[in-house]
């Protein structure tokens, strides 16, 4: 093979991906490549630059308990969890508490670590985020009834994942989520309260009404904390319907007080106070009808039923609202560990997400739009980050099974440039790959420039070819078991390409007319042209 192609694909993230060093720029003369280094200098220096003790491929699923979660591979997980739906989210807490028990049981586990750990984390996220938003609402919230307001909860800090195994993560997420269940309940309770509050103010003197709303009250605690359950919200079963009029329904009086009442009951004990008002007078006017008009007693029940629903709907989309804006702000202030690259700050979608959580404001359709772009640009950038050190990992562990020196460096306006020499190919022949805007290229490499190449020289170039290709297929097999599918498309079969290894800023395939030749980029690739292009598979997005 003299060169080919390849537009990695990011599946599973692999649980233990360091952030990578930084790499400088390749110098040809500071760092000659001469063809001695053994494997375990350049290549393991390569390794540990680009990807830090990244495990030999996937664990077995019975040895993900111990594995440890890197800091880029926490990183990219905690962006595709803010990605994705609340039901997603809900359905890998299930999984991850079904993962759990499976093992307090000694059952056999069918995922493998990389799957265990994308549950756990996604159900991490989905905790902190529920967190954080339960803390913004019971700190926007102040004057409740006789008390001054709901008193804050006493909440573990938010979970981090990253550098702990994942029996230890599992076993703090069961202890946060136990907590975050009471904390919600007592929530609840006050919100109950203080909507009842609201329903017993209009009737005052009606101890009938009185005693109907209180029947009905702890009935409406259990009913929303069910639905705010990891299963619940897997099936997308919300609080339920309140009951529809019917003429049966509103035959007297009695009957007429009781459904509005189960009508009221069916209220989000969050919701807005305005709406609440207007379906408790909509009841009031069904029970002043009732014994007169029972036809037109009905229609204001049918009133006081949409008011419900409005209301209802209009309480779960601000806190499923608060729930996003939480995932999205924790994603955006991570910061990468000391001695990286720092990751770009996003000031103007950190500000309206906070402004949400604290004050209750909701974003602009704008502000919505800025956020979800701050968000892939910088899933963009980490992925781009994960696949340079993946790819260099997959290289090293080549020259691990097949012995040569490896190095990586990142020459002007390359994400990233491998060369590897098999054992046996030095010094004037090597592989090489590159990796610009998410395309990895590949080429067998002869050490000189261009020009008339002898017979031996063709023969031994095109032996070279035979042998690259054997060495990339077993190349995209370890990107797989590193979580990326490497489909690599050969575009010419014979005739190595020439050049000098470590050469500064060189190019072995010109992009733009599929030839050797074309000139080393100057300066850095715009914006635009520095977006990966690479795809990302196996998740669901919003």
């Amino acid at each position: 093979m003299s060169s080919g192609v390849a537009l990695p694909t990011l599946d599973l993230v692999a649980p233990s991906v360091a952030f990578p060093q930084p790499l400088p720029a390749a110098d040809v003369y500071a760092v000659p490549h001469t063809g001695a280094a053994q494997l375990g200098d350049a290549a393991s220096e390569a390794s540990t630059q680009m990807s830090e003790a990244v495990a030999h491929g996937l664990r077995e699923a019975g040895e993900a308990a111990v594995e440890v979660l890197g800091a880029l591979s926490g990183a990219l997980l905690a962006g595709r969890a803010a990605m994705l739906t609340t039901r997603v989210l809900a359905s890998a807490a299930v999984r991850a508490a079904e993962e759990q028990r499976c093992l307090e049981r000694q059952e056999e586990l069918s995922a493998a670590a990389a799957e265990q750990w994308q549950a756990a984390a996604y159900a991490v996220a989905r905790a902190n985020a529920r967190r954080t938003a339960l803390l913004a609402r019971c700190a926007r919230d102040t004057g409740a009834p006789g008390d001054g307001g709901p008193s804050r909860p006493d909440l573990p800090p938010p979970l981090d994942p990253v550098g702990r195994p994942l029996g230890e993560v599992r076993a703090e997420l069961a202890r946060l989520e136990e907590a975050l269940r009471r904390a919600e309940e007592r929530r609840t309770a006050w919100e109950v309260t203080r909507l009842t509050a609201v329903l017993d103010g209009a009737a005052e003197g009606d101890d009938t009404w009185r005693r109907l709303v209180a029947d009905r009250r702890e009935a409406m605690v259990r009913r929303h904390t069910a639905s705010r359950t990891a299963e619940a919200e897997q099936d997308e079963a919300g609080p339920g319907e309140p009951p529809r009029p019917t003429a049966d329904a509103t035959a007297d009086p009695e009957s007429v007080r009781a459904l509005g009442a189960d009508i009221l009951a069916a209220l989000d004990p969050a919701a807005a106070s305005a709406t609440v008002e207007l379906a408790v007078g909509a009841v009031g006017r069904a029970v002043g009808r009732a014994a007169l008009d029972p036809a037109r007693a009905r229609r204001h029940l049918v009133e006081a039923r949409k008011f419900v629903q409005d209301a209802n709907r209009k309480a779960r989309r601000r806190r499923a609202d608060e729930e996003w804006a939480a995932a999205q702000l924790d994603f955006l202030t991570r910061r990468a560990p000391e001695d990286t690259e720092a990751l770009d700050e996003a000031p103007d979608a950190v500000v309206p997400l906070r402004r949400l959580l604290a004050e209750g404001v909701p974003l602009s359709p704008g502000e919505r739009r800025t956020v979800e772009l701050r968000v892939s640009e910088r899933m963009a950038h980490l992925e781009a980050l994960y696949v340079q050190a993946q790819c260099a990992h997959a290289l090293s562990e080549l020259a691990e099974r097949f012995g040569g020196p490896a190095d990586a460096s990142r020459p002007e306006g390359q994400d990233l440039r491998l060369d590897w020499t098999p054992d046996g190919w030095g010094p004037d022949h090597w592989l090489r790959a590159t990796l610009v805007g998410g395309t990895l290229r590949f080429a067998t490499m002869y050490r000189g420039g261009p020009g008339e190449r002898g017979r031996r020289e063709r023969a031994l170039d095109d032996a070279r070819c035979a042998e690259a290709q054997e060495r990339l297929a077993e190349f995209t097999a370890v990107a797989r078991e590193l979580g990326l599918t490497v489909d690599l498309r050969i575009e010419q079969t014979e005739g190595a390409r020439p050049g000098l290894p470590g050469e500064h800023g060189a190019v072995v395939l010109d992009p733009v007319r599929g030839t050797f030749g074309g000139q080393p980029p100057q300066g850095k690739p715009d914006r635009e042209q520095s977006v990966p292009r690479y795809r990302t598979v196996g998740d669901e997005r919003r």
